[in-house]
């Protein structure tokens, strides 16, 4: 959308400001009496185009005429201020990166600042960005998601078999080449099994939007499948076996998920006034949201992140995740090589494939294993997971731009 604001600026002597060619006489417009200013228009855009000036000549006005529409419409310095107000909230997106850095810090520095942000408030966080994310869509964008199914496909390939792969790998680095206790292996392991988290939709919406649809529906249904595959993995790569408790996950699922995006969506199509009220608020609200919840689980567990053992599980989980957003993007662009959106559907699928769902897998390390070594990869992996996201959502973003300018 392209905005344009009027700005006046007084001058005592105009005509030795502008020089108009012979054949072409000045352009001379009504205005008021105290206004001797030429006005200068000028016209911004979100996209990297030069603003451009168009000089125009006043002539006094009397009192029977009247200022011209598209001047007597122009915003007023209090309706200028206002629209940069909104700008600067619509844009505080670009600010995740760098507030999730602080917010990691603020952990390690003083972990008090965020350890009242304990387990219950997790599910009603997720779902505010979730229906941050269905208020700027529409149900035509999830009809359409659904007719991609090899894209869906190459995600959940990525979900569940490339990363209980390098999941594995790691472990295997982390008790045979590390010497590190086969617990902290089997954590590795459980972050590695469970479904994509669901930053990774709001991490895709940030970057590419259009793809946010796409993305709910691939990680919606590895959560949903994740009632049987996760145990299933576990079963099979450490041996452990886990209760399924398919009742608590759906219930999970539709209140983190499916309820804050319905919601979204039906504000969306029946009170759009509604929505173009809170949609500018929306980005620093979810900014604060992510933020916190990347920072609160290091600050439970700071003690164990400065002893050598968290050094060495951070730097295990670190890799993991790289390989996990490395793989993810090397899978996608290979299958989908030829497609026009290949690069859009790299993003998506690299987030997918690289954050996971770890405050799922804390909660599974709290409550069915008794060693509490297990619960830390999947601490650690919550702010490192969120972390890593978001740094690439800011890279990738400043890539898209600068890519813009250049074709432009």
């Amino acid at each position: 959308m392209i905005s344009s604001g009027l700005k006046l600026k007084h001058f005592r002597n105009v005509d030795s400001l502008f020089h108009f060619p012979k054949s072409k006489p000045p352009i001379l417009l009504p205005c008021c009496p105290t206004i001797s200013s030429p006005f200068s228009i000028r016209f911004n855009s979100h996209f990297p185009y030069r603003s451009t000036k168009v000089p125009l000549k006043c002539a006094p006005l009397h009192s029977s005429d009247s200022l011209p529409p598209d001047l007597s419409d122009a915003p007023t310095q209090t309706e200028q201020n206002s629209m940069s107000i909104l700008e600067i909230l619509k844009q505080s997106n670009s600010y995740l990166p760098h507030v999730l850095i602080a917010s990691i810090l603020l952990a390690l520095i003083y972990p008090p600042s965020l350890t009242w942000f304990t387990s219950r408030y997790y599910a009603p966080a997720l779902g505010f960005l979730m229906f941050a994310v269905g208020v700027n869509s529409n149900e035509n964008d999830f009809l359409e998601a659904f007719k991609r199914p090899a894209e869906i496909v190459t995600g959940y390939f990525g979900q569940f078999a490339v990363k209980p792969l390098l999941g594995y790998l790691f472990c295997m680095i982390a008790v045979t080449v590390l010497s590190l206790p086969t617990t902290v292996g089997a954590g590795i392991v459980l972050v590695a099994c469970v479904s994509g988290a669901q930053l990774s939709s709001y991490a895709t919406f940030l970057t590419d939007p259009q793809m946010a649809p796409l993305s709910i529906v691939m990680t919606s249904l590895s959560t949903a499948s994740a009632v049987f595959v996760t145990p299933l993995l576990l079963l099979l790569l450490i041996g452990k076996k886990l209760p399924i408790d398919v009742r608590g996950m759906v219930y999970s699922i539709t209140q983190i998920v499916v309820v804050p995006i319905a919601a979204g969506l039906l504000l969306n199509r029946f009170y759009p006034r509604i929505c173009n009220v809170i949609r500018p608020f929306l980005p620093p609200l979810s900014v604060l949201v992510a933020s916190i919840c990347a920072g609160a689980p290091l600050a439970f567990n700071v003690e164990t992140m400065k002893s050598p053992l968290g050094v060495a599980i951070l730097l295990l989980v670190v890799a993991f995740h790289l390989s996990s957003f490395i793989a993810g993007y090397i899978l996608s662009g290979f299958v989908f090589r030829d497609s026009l959106d290949v690069k859009a559907l790299q993003r998506t699928i690299s987030f997918e494939t690289g954050m996971q769902s770890s405050l799922l897998a804390l909660a599974l390390a709290n409550k069915f294993f008794e060693d509490p070594k297990v619960a830390i990869p999947p601490a650690i992996s919550t702010s490192i997971m969120s972390l890593m996201g978001f740094v690439l959502v800011l890279i990738w973003t400043r890539r898209g731009k600068r890519d813009i300018k250049h074709s432009s």
